[in-house]
């Protein structure tokens, strides 16, 4: 099988710029449930690389290189169509909706009874650790609980990888160890090729993957 064609996600000679200025180069196959850490400080264009494999990079950067999903060259599709789970550093749950509209809102189209949307969303909230919550208000939660119905909610997706621009960096250090072992373990269970960009190398070591430092 050739490399461009195997299982999980490739970044194919992917450099992000601004202006003239490159601010990394990345070259590297993470494969289905495995994790690559792109580790450095802020400004070293970790989040925009994200954006780029995602497809929603900002015109002021330049982005090259190929993203191949599955075998499949996804860099020149549109946002929705590549498909990619993301989790931020806020959770950015819809205040107006319940827990349960929040992971309903999510789901793919091909989902389309009330009773089997209601179902698949009960049924990720119990993955997560939120079983009976899918009336309750997102506004009445905790931060640790917030950070689960975000995960959830891009879980239920059913993404093709999943890109975490640092989901964990605004959560104390007991409630990140918990959150960070949740998103990795349901990654894995779902076996869903990850980056992970980061500035925290306790991150890095939980993701137990390959590691890629930029900006030093």
């Amino acid at each position: 099988m050739p490399e461009n064609s195997s299982p999980g996600l490739r970044l194919e000679k992917v450099r992000i710029g601004l202006n003239s200025r490159t601010l990394l180069s990345v070259d590297h196959h993470v494969g289905p449930a495995d994790t690559l850490t792109i580790m450095g400080p802020s400004g070293s264009g970790k989040s925009t690389l994200l954006a780029y494999i995602g497809g929603f990079l900002d015109q002021d950067f330049v982005g090259e290189g190929r993203v191949i999903c599955g075998g499949r060259d996804i860099t020149i599709l549109p946002a929705q169509e590549r498909h990619a789970g993301i989790l931020f550093q806020d959770p950015l749950l819809f205040p107006h909706m319940s827990v349960g509209g929040n992971l309903v809102f999510a789901l793919p189209a091909s989902v389309t009874t009330v009773r089997e949307r209601r179902t698949r969303a009960e049924a990720a909230l119990e993955d997560v650790g939120l079983g009976g919550l899918f009336d309750r208000d997102p506004e009445t939660l905790s931060g640790g609980q917030k950070a689960r119905v975000a995960l959830a909610r891009v879980l239920i997706s059913e993404p093709n990888f999943l890109l975490l621009d640092e989901p964990f960096s605004k959560l104390d250090m007991q409630l990140r160890d918990q959150i960070r072992t949740l998103v990795f373990e349901q990654a894995s269970r779902t076996r869903l090729p990850v980056i992970l960009v980061t500035h925290d190398e306790s991150d890095a070591r939980a993701a137990r993957g390959d590691v890629i430092e930029v900006g030093a």
